[in-house]
């Protein structure tokens, strides 16, 4: 890092910045009870407190959120489950949900994005899973807090990860991914597949994932066309500042990212705290505590190591190898043809303006070895990107074929 980078100043300036403002924040939650505690029903006091409460909340944080999932109803009887990684690398955990139950349930793995935000994100897709299915998710690790010691992480290397953790589940399992690692997840069956492997899964489910981002471009496609991958090299990428486990891991600062998401939508993040300091103010803490939930897991952030970033901008977005036939792994073709027992679901969202319908299902063009009978495509109307895999449609629509893919594959 030099002085004269001012992409590798960025972080630092940024972290320098957070730092600053850690006691103040601090402060205002030490004080906030009292405030909360003396407020009573005088205006005033409740706008202070209601300020306060905000100052507190003025930051991003860069730890995983919980996931919170304590328990779940299997059949008629409330099981406890208790979060237990499974295989521990550098960059990641293989995170099962194990419940005490006898009965054996078909073995799951979700595949989180590495997009900027921790796998607590896709929370509500595990809840809806745990009942019958027995859950695993990729734990990804914040890049700011892995040394350097540990080595680079690039597309490949989250490749061996799936393929690495899918070992560890054991054969017959199933693979579920969301959202971008759709790509990584179609190559590391395809590798299998070539390889033989005896854990293979039986299924394959791709959800709202960049297969093929040169049909029906979004935005977000075209953002990532109007520039050579240079640009995004010297613009976005920085160092872990000193202080950090990471110190000197050139990232993609998940900071960097939320400013992007934001930016789109600017308005509407504005118009919610406003709304949010009027419920404190007001005292309407249900509606309040709602607002306070979703942003306490938007705004916590994850970093990206650079080469991951810069690959999968890349390999996905600007050169479409997968879906053009070019994608290599470890210097060896990547052929999806070669699929012939993982059956594939791929599900879209009719509203959908981060993937766009087409860009999926695309993955049933390149399955060409598999039967007729071992692929379905699914599009859900009236559903954007994250009612793919959340909300009342995910649950009461999109899971029920979901699992009657995973049933149908054991």
């Amino acid at each position: 890092m030099t002085k004269a980078d001012p992409s590798a100043m960025l972080y630092l300036a940024y972290q320098t910045q957070a730092d600053l403002m850690a006691p103040l924040r601090r402060m205002a939650e030490q004080v906030l009870p009292g405030l909360h505690h003396a407020a009573g029903q005088n205006p005033l006091l409740r706008g202070m407190a209601a300020a306060t409460e905000m100052l507190a909340r003025a930051g991003l944080s860069h730890g995983r959120p919980p996931y919170g999932i304590t328990n779940v109803t299997v059949g008629n009887r409330d099981v406890a489950v208790t979060e237990e990684p499974a295989h521990v690398t550098p960059f990641g955990t293989l995170l099962h949900f194990k419940k005490d139950i006898a009965t054996e349930q078909p073995r799951v793995l979700v595949v989180a994005p590495l997009s900027g935000h921790f796998a607590t994100l896709l929370r509500d897709t595990v809840a809806t899973l745990l009942p019958d299915h027995d859950v695993f998710i990729t734990d990804w690790h914040n890049a700011r807090d892995i040394p350097l010691s540990a080595g680079r992480f690039g597309f490949e290397d989250y490749v061996d990860h799936l393929i690495e953790f899918l070992t560890v589940i054991g054969p017959g399992g199933h693979i579920v991914a969301v959202c971008q690692p759709c790509v990584q997840a179609l190559t590391a069956v395809s590798v299998m597949a070539e390889q033989g492997h005896k854990a293979q899964p039986r299924s394959m489910t791709l959800m709202a994932g960049p297969i093929d981002t040169r049909i029906n471009p979004t935005k977000v496609n075209d953002l990532a066309m109007e520039n050579p991958i240079d640009w995004f090299e010297s613009r976005l990428i920085s160092v872990v500042p000193p202080g950090l486990p990471g110190v000197g891991r050139r990232v993609y600062p998940g900071f960097v990212q939320l400013t992007a998401f934001m930016s789109m939508n600017m308005d509407r993040h504005v118009k919610a705290h406003v709304e949010l300091f009027q419920h404190l103010w007001q005292g309407d803490f249900e509606q309040a505590a709602k607002t306070k939930d979703f942003y306490d897991e938007y705004f916590a952030v994850l970093d990206l190591t650079a080469e991951f970033y810069l690959e999968t901008v890349q390999w996905v977005f600007q050169e479409h190898r997968l879906a053009k036939g070019e994608l290599t792994y470890r210097g060896k073709p990547v052929n999806p043809g070669l699929i012939k027992r993982t059956s594939l679901l791929t599900v879209e969202g009719e509203r959908d303006d981060i993937c766009a319908i087409g860009q999926t299902m695309a993955a049933h063009d390149l399955c060409t070895g598999l039967r007729p009978y071992r692929k379905r495509h699914h599009m859900q109307a009236g559903v954007g990107h994250y009612g793919v895999f959340s909300g009342k449609r995910w649950n009461n629509q999109i899971y029920p074929i979901l699992r009657n893919t995973i049933l149908a594959s054991e």
